[in-house]
């Protein structure tokens, strides 16, 4: 989303988002599916097996990720002298390491077709995706998965924040239409009629539509293929915050979903509902049919972070966040598709900020969703993020209270099925139940968020064990191997008010 809200219906959404200001009771811990006899999946470095992402050794693993809009890959340039649409930071090593050292594990990395495929007849930009592939190697480095995700806001840079090149986009744009920055209108441009008649084109039923959807795909299938042996890249998100019609982006996906599997069968195929209404409200409509195997469900996750009013956002609770992210499992389900929600994130400086964190962490882990936390680095829009930007030096600084709320001990490498966990960090206790699976291999691994410091005791159903903790809190324990049945693991740490 470039975190700025989205196509929204303001005042249905304003009265989807409030719901009723009774405090309905906590929500149950979600149970998620029983061991399941599907095959171990054959992912490189990660799979999908019975709607869970697994890794190698056939470990339910979850992400806990983070955005990063990256200076030369978010491209935001013209050639004829409109002024650039945003600053966005650079990446280093360094940056990868801190994210580690934030307790995040994976990167999600949008890049853009209008830099990949910059002309309708000069093919692919080599040196635009040699670019890609150094930050890719720098997250690598750090002990980061990827996810590269073909990103779009507002269709195009040409008129919105970035997307599509200027060859892709019908019906072509008045040149009073073509925008230049600095960007300070996104929501109206994503609204604009160019916008919309281009989203109409693209997922339509037309000649046209059929023809840019084709090439879209070449261009994908030619990224997947590029990074379909790097043993960091774990999928490719095929089109950030699609606008359409369950039966428009079904159509695309049918298309989409063969042409990747092919250039990448070890790869995940990470797709996402109709944004208009799903990132802001609680549902979205359940399909026919699965899409196949290798597949994960991308919802985004920021009910109350753009529409709703100071009165409502007071007024919010957990149990009115719940509905959004419980249903998200039902319709990953539905799809047969691991749940691994691509954004979630929410003013830092905004009303009960530290509540909406911790509530969103919560209902994250209750549902076992891996999640990518928007954003990184922001110094331009809504200056969102983990760090604070100082515009007379350039400089940014880590929002320590931003790291706090995020600080949390999580399920990160499950050795068989998780069914519940919860983290209380008022009291530092951390609970993990799950029922072993005697074909899964390696530890079962709880990630501890380095600012939580190391754990002060773990047991195993009951049984103290010796902490066994890796870099960057990691902590690993072999507790019911070679079991089917049932298991407890719990932790305790300092508690972080």
């Amino acid at each position: 989303m470039s975190a700025r809200g989205g196509l929204l219906l303001a005042i249905a959404l304003v009265a989807a988002c409030g719901g009723s200001d009774e405090a309905a009771p906590p929500s149950a811990p979600v149970v998620t599916t029983a061991p399941c006899a599907d095959p171990p999946s054959a992912g490189r470095p990660l799979g999908v097996r019975c709607g869970h992402l697994v890794d190698e050794r056939g470990r339910v693993v979850v992400l806990r990720g983070v955005n990063a809009r990256v200076e030369g890959l978010f491209d935001v340039t013209f050639s004829d002298g409109r002024a650039p649409l945003e600053p966005i930071p650079p990446f280093t090593g360094a940056d990868a390491a801190a994210m580690r050292d934030w307790g995040f594990d994976s990167l999600r990395l949008p890049i853009n077709w209008s830099a990949i495929e910059p002309t309708e007849t000069g093919g692919f930009d080599e040196g635009y995706l040699d670019r890609v592939a150094a930050v890719v190697d720098a997250a690598a480095a750090a002990g980061l998965l990827v996810l590269i995700d073909l990103h779009q806001d507002a269709y195009s840079k040409e008129f919105g924040e970035d997307g599509a090149p200027l060859w892709a986009i019908v019906p072509a744009p008045r040149p009073e239409e073509l925008l230049g920055g600095p960007l300070h209108d996104l929501d109206a441009r994503r609204r604009s009629t160019p916008v919309l008649a281009a989203f109409n084109t693209f997922f339509g039923a037309s000649a046209d539509g059929e023809r840019l959807r084709g090439r879209f795909v070449a261009m994908a299938s030619h990224v997947a293929r590029r990074f379909s042996g790097h043993p960091a890249v774990m999928g490719v998100e095929i089109f950030n915050e699609p606008l359409g019609s369950m039966e428009a982006l079904r159509r695309f996906y049918d298309l989409a979903y063969p042409a990747l599997r092919q250039a990448a069968p070890d790869k995940v195929f990470v797709f996402e509902p109709d944004s208009l209404l799903r990132n802001n409200a609680d549902s979205w409509s359940l399909p026919d049919t699965p899409l196949g195997p290798m597949a994960a469900y991308a919802p985004h996750y920021y009910k109350f972070a753009f529409t709703a009013t100071e009165a409502v956002r007071q007024a919010m609770t957990k149990d009115k966040l719940a509905l959004q992210i419980e249903s998200a499992r039902d319709e990953a389900d539905a799809w047969g598709a691991a749940l691994f929600a691509t954004e979630w994130g929410y003013d830092p400086r905004g009303t009960r900020a530290a509540e909406y964190f911790t509530w969103q962490s919560e209902l994250h882990e209750q549902t076992f969703s891996s999640t990518a936390f928007w954003l990184w680095k922001e110094q331009s829009q809504g200056s969102w993020g983990c760090f604070d930007y100082d515009a007379a030096t350039g400089a940014f600084s880590p929002r320590d209270d931003v790291r706090r709320w995020l600080a949390r001990a999580r399920a990160k490498a499950v050795a068989g099925w998780p069914t519940a966990q919860s983290f209380d960090r008022a009291s530092g206790v951390y609970s993990l139940t799950f029922t072993a699976d005697p074909t899964m291999t390696g530890p079962t691994v709880i990630a501890v968020a380095p600012a939580l410091g190391a754990p002060l005791e773990l047991t195993c159903d009951g049984v103290a064990v010796a902490v066994a903790q890796a870099e960057n809190g990691d902590v690993e324990l072999a507790c019911g191997h070679g079991t089917s049945s049932a298991h407890t693991i719990t932790m305790r740490l300092a508690p972080l008010p």
